[in-house]
């Protein structure tokens, strides 16, 4: 029990009028000795055994009074105000709860995505090709904004990897090499012909078999290889319709293709001496050949530029770049014969049917392969396409012990 200040200053008084009073570290109130000088009829001879009289105090609680507990005072409940200083033991037991908070909460690191070698530059304006109409009735065309950039940086792409199926099985490259300059005029007819609507190594796989197999009684080298090549006009007129379809039966179309082949070669034996003409209407003329077949072929067999021979790649591509908007590929070849260089009417073709064979598909475009990836000229670039690792696929054959490798997943993805 807390005691009053006036029972203080009472026990302060007696203690200084008693002769047994002494200082300690024990309190005045609870030593046996002391309290005996008050009792009535105090024998100072008789000496009180201070273990028998703790036994007679009152019991009290383990806890000191509050005098005694002033230097170490008892941790408050209540909220310290902003500004007071805190006990020294609590801010360390806050400190490393929170630092072990923070150290299990930390995030991973993450990579660093490293930077592209050439930033991306601003997209340039792309302003399509247009076309006035003159007084005479013709067109005057103006060229689409950027273009000569753009075709160079392609055209220097495609010089730097020539890998393309164009490249090498292209329909003016399947001539017999050892034939006259007519037969190899007619071999490019023929390439032509048999090339639309199919693959260029289909194509190329059938023009072989026609040089070979087209005659089977053509004399052979020592080699094993003819001595010249079957494929001629008089010979094309002289097989039968199932012979020469089952050569050419991978083509698209082999049928109506078969029935064209004979026509062509009759029309050529009647009309132009078993040549091919050097006219564009003499050309169209010929079944189964039609605008884009005959520029090429003008340009492939005689060295003669004047059109430009426009495919699936090439409308399709142009369209991408935003050069013009048109609907098929003889409109699209209207608007480039328009506007752009003659010098460039021959080598158009073939660059861009290989980076459509590469790079610009039909489906999946690998932008980030194309040089013009970042330079802010096409118009539709896919953004954020990376390429994907190429995956071997090997194929251990234990017969032979051959080791086959192909690759898959050649494609890419967006992000």
């Amino acid at each position: 029990m807390r005691a009053s200040k006036l029972s203080q200053d009472t026990t302060r008084i007696f203690n200084a009028l008693s002769g047994n009073a002494r200082i300690g570290s024990r309190r005045t109130t609870r030593s046996s000795k002391r309290i005996s000088t008050f009792a009535l009829g105090h024998d100072g001879t008789v000496e009180v055994n201070e273990e028998d009289a703790d036994l007679l105090d009152t019991p009290s609680s383990t806890a000191g009074d509050i005098e005694d507990g002033l230097n170490t005072p008892p941790p408050s409940n209540r909220k310290r105000k902003r500004g007071s200083e805190s006990p020294p033991s609590t801010p360390i037991v806050k400190v490393s709860k929170i630092t072990t908070i923070k150290t299990e909460l930390s995030p991973p690191s993450l990579e660093a995505i490293p930077a592209a070698d050439t930033p991306r530059q601003k997209a340039k304006p792309k302003i399509p090709a247009k076309r006035k109409l003159q007084d005479d009735g013709t067109y005057a065309y103006t060229a689409p904004s950027n273009w000569s950039e753009i075709y160079s940086i392609v055209k220097a792409q495609r010089e730097r990897n020539p890998t393309a199926p164009v490249d090498t099985m292209g329909c003016e490259d399947l001539y017999w090499t050892s034939s006259p300059p007519a037969q190899k005029r007619y071999h490019t007819l023929v390439a032509l012909m048999l090339s639309s609507q199919t693959k260029d190594t289909v194509t190329a796989a059938a023009m072989q078999r026609l040089h070979t197999e087209l005659n089977p009684v053509a004399p052979f080298t020592e080699a094993g290889l003819p001595r010249n090549s079957s494929l001629t006009v008089e010979n094309i007129i002289a097989a039968t319709p199932q012979h020469l379809d089952s050569l050419i039966s991978k083509v698209g179309f082999h049928n109506n293709k078969t029935r064209f082949l004979k026509l062509t070669a009759e029309t050529l034996r009647d009309q132009f001496d078993s040549d091919v003409p050097d006219t564009l209407e003499g050309l169209v003329s010929l079944p189964g050949v039609g605008p884009k077949m005959a520029f090429l072929c003008l340009s492939g067999a005689w060295g003669k530029d004047i059109g430009i021979g426009v495919d699936v790649h090439v409308h399709r591509i142009t369209n991408l770049w935003g050069w013009h908007n048109t609907k098929s590929p003889e409109e699209t070849r209207m608007w480039l014969e328009g506007w752009l260089p003659k010098d460039k009417w021959h080598e158009i073709n073939k660059m861009l049917v290989g980076l459509g064979q590469l790079t610009c598909l039909p489906i999946g475009r690998r932008c980030g392969e194309c040089d013009l990836q970042g330079t802010g000229l096409c118009k539709s670039e896919v953004r954020g396409w990376k390429p994907s690792p190429r995956k071997l696929k090997v194929k251990i054959e234990s017969e032979e012990k051959k080791m086959v490798v192909k690759y898959e997943n050649m494609g890419g993805d967006r992000g």
